[in-house]
């Protein structure tokens, strides 16, 4: 099987490793294979022959040339029926409401049921710029968080997104409950995430991290909790969860980031309720919120 395709690196993967990246868009190939691809000038960024240690770029353009891909090694996302909650659709996007439990694209470590595969049973048209594996995504929801995720449906839409994305035009809010009170209401976090030196699978506050900056606002406060109304500007990599462990005050039931005895079993109590931007094609203003989960409101309930 041979393959040539390219692909538009966006914000999301800015500094990560050209040979972990490509894990990711070849779920079924072993790194050691990727890096002699890479190598051999299989792989070239913007026309170029790199390094596997090479650090993406914003707009970079990745080259897949001549790949031979044994037919084993062939990785097929089947569409399923996920039963989508589809909150806006035209001929250029559309937004959904992903729930929880639910992670967005395959990767090198998960080649379960994704929300692709649903992506690929409602729609009929995906754009194709982040590859095979990644069809209609323009930005990420970790698996445990609930909420609003924009879906492209053409190239063009897509480009447009993705770069309203990296200038910070698209507006980003969510709801979070946090360990601990806040003495201040509002509050702005600017410290540059990374990956933890310590540890690969998690990010961390590095001095030579990325610029990120989150806004929030405290709505709620309890005896031993708070819920905060949370405006992403930036779009690092589990940013809110790392800023907020980062001051103190953990998201609840973040098993990642928050206490070793991790409350409850829904993950992070963390949930992205309003998109608000411009169109990339009408250059109308599309706002949309979607309330909380049940099990969200539950927990608030009980903690109050």
């Amino acid at each position: 099987m041979k393959i040539n395709k390219e692909i538009n690196i966006d914000d999301e993967f800015i500094n990560e490793r050209l040979d972990i990246f490509l894990t990711n868009v070849f779920p079924n190939l072993s790194r050691n294979k990727i890096q002699n691809f890479i190598k051999n000038g299989n792989f070239l960024i913007n026309d170029q022959k790199v390094k596997t240690g090479y650090l993406l770029k914003e707009n970079d353009i990745l080259k897949a040339n001549d790949l031979i891909l044994e037919e084993e090694l062939e990785y097929k996302i089947e569409p399923v029926d996920l039963n989508l909650e589809v909150l806006y659709e035209d001929d250029h996007l559309a937004i959904i409401n992903k729930r929880k439990d639910l992670v967005v694209h395959p990767a090198s470590t998960y080649k379960d049921t994704t929300l692709v595969s649903g992506l690929l049973h409602r729609f009929d048209q995906l754009s194709t710029i982040n590859g095979e594996n990644r069809p209609g995504i323009v930005h990420r929801l970790d698996k445990d968080t609930s909420g609003l995720l924009i879906i492209a449906k053409t190239d063009e839409a897509h480009k447009i997104l993705s770069l309203d994305i990296s200038k910070h035009k698209i507006k980003r809010y969510y709801y979070a409950i946090c360990y601990g009170t806040f003495n201040e209401q509002t509050g702005t976090i600017n410290m540059p995430i990374g990956r933890d030196p310590k540890n690969r699978i998690k990010m961390a506050v590095v001095k030579d991290g990325r610029e990120s900056l989150t806004h929030f606002k405290v709505l709620e406060q309890y005896l031993h909790h708070s819920l905060v109304e949370v405006e992403l500007i930036t779009g690092r990599t589990h940013q809110i969860r790392v800023h907020f462990s980062h001051i103190n005050h953990p998201i609840l039931g973040d098993e990642l980031y928050g206490p070793k005895n991790v409350y409850g079993s829904n993950g992070q109590y963390l949930h992205a309720f309003k998109l608000k931007f411009e169109h990339p094609i009408t250059k109308k203003e599309v706002e949309i919120e979607t309330p909380l989960p049940k099990y969200f409101k539950d927990t608030i309930t009980k903690l109050t």
